[in-house]
């Protein structure tokens, strides 16, 4: 099907710059006149002209012109994730304290269970601190996994309803969910303040914007392509409670890992855990206060890039699909 001739994009001017060229020649390499037998392409262009610019509805465009797309509408995707962010609680009665409240009762639940009832914080100095930094900062990645897997069914009318990079739905939602934690990140650097044996700002503090902005992107990794896979089996989302628990307990979230693995593989495989490793990067800033070492750095960014990669790669290639189905 092709867009109506008379509503075709014109040519941009030339100072938009390479990013405007680039666009227009994939454009035009794909262009939507190429699926039109001759007769009617004759005819068509007697009628209206150069038909180079006509492109199928719903085609996927070319990656680069697809990125171009999406970084278009950064300013939609940002005021989109604010705008969710800001009414999640809207209709609660406590409004926006839930914010705050509920990492709060989270933390407070766990600390209680497995620091007081357990006593698994023996082995640890500051246990509370501990927890704090692995429930605060563990909620982004596991609203990123298990928002991912219901991505493209919950976003399914307006997907039928507007032509977009369908990547931009993963970044609103990575978005809206760093949104809701700048509350909590607060509540968390009080805590650390104000709980004995009081975890005081140092330089190390200082990583931990980088720490955030590297997270941020790995979870738009996970969002993409657990949106992919929640695309393929939408049974998927069902099983993302045991999942995001599975993760939770291998990455170190509530107690040291180290107390309980002793098999120097085992414990190889759960550090290189790209959620342990943040964490743990996390922890040695703000609590140890000291700089993570530097193979812990390039860990995360590879596989910050990694995740970036293949989801962004296996979510374009299924464009055209998560409107038909």
């Amino acid at each position: 099907m092709l867009r109506n001739p008379m509503t075709r994009t014109p040519k941009r001017p030339e100072t938009r710059g390479l990013r405007s060229q680039w666009r227009r020649a994939w454009s035009t390499r794909q262009a939507g006149d190429a699926l039109l037998s001759a007769p009617m392409r004759s005819e068509l262009q007697d009628r209206y002209g150069s038909l180079s610019h006509l492109r199928r509805v719903g085609s996927r465009p070319p990656l680069r012109e697809y990125a171009t797309e999406l970084w278009d509408r950064r300013h939609f995707i940002w005021a989109g994730a604010r705008g969710e962010a800001l009414t999640k609680y809207s209709n609660e009665r406590l409004g926006m304290g839930w914010f705050i409240l509920r990492p709060i009762l989270d933390a407070a639940f766990y600390w209680v269970i497995f620091g007081l009832l357990l006593r698994l914080g023996e082995t640890s100095s500051n246990y509370v601190a501990f927890i704090l930094v692995g429930v605060f900062m563990f909620q982004l990645t596991s609203h990123a996994i298990t928002g991912g897997a219901t991505l493209i069914r919950s976003s399914k009318p307006m997907i039928r309803a507007f032509a977009f990079p369908r990547a931009a739905l993963a970044a609103s939602l990575v978005l809206r969910e760093l949104f809701v934690a700048f509350p909590a990140m607060g509540v968390m650097f009080i805590a650390l303040m104000a709980i004995p044996p009081h975890e005081l700002p140092t330089a190390s503090w200082s990583f931990f914007p980088v720490l955030l902005a590297l997270h941020t992107a790995m979870n738009l990794g996970f969002a993409l392509l657990f949106g992919w896979l929640g695309s393929l089996l939408p049974d998927l989302a069902q099983a993302m409670s045991f999942a995001t628990r599975f993760l939770m307990y291998g990455s170190a979230v509530i107690f040291p890992i180290e107390r309980f693995i002793e098999h120097p593989t085992a414990l190889a495989i759960i550090e290189a855990n790209p959620i342990y490793l943040v964490l743990d990067m996390y922890r040695t800033a703000l609590i140890d206060g000291g700089a993570p070492p530097a193979s812990q750095w390039l860990s995360l960014l590879l596989w910050t890039a990694g995740l970036l990669t293949v989801g962004f790669a296996l979510f374009w290639r299924d464009e055209e699909r998560y409107g038909r189905e």
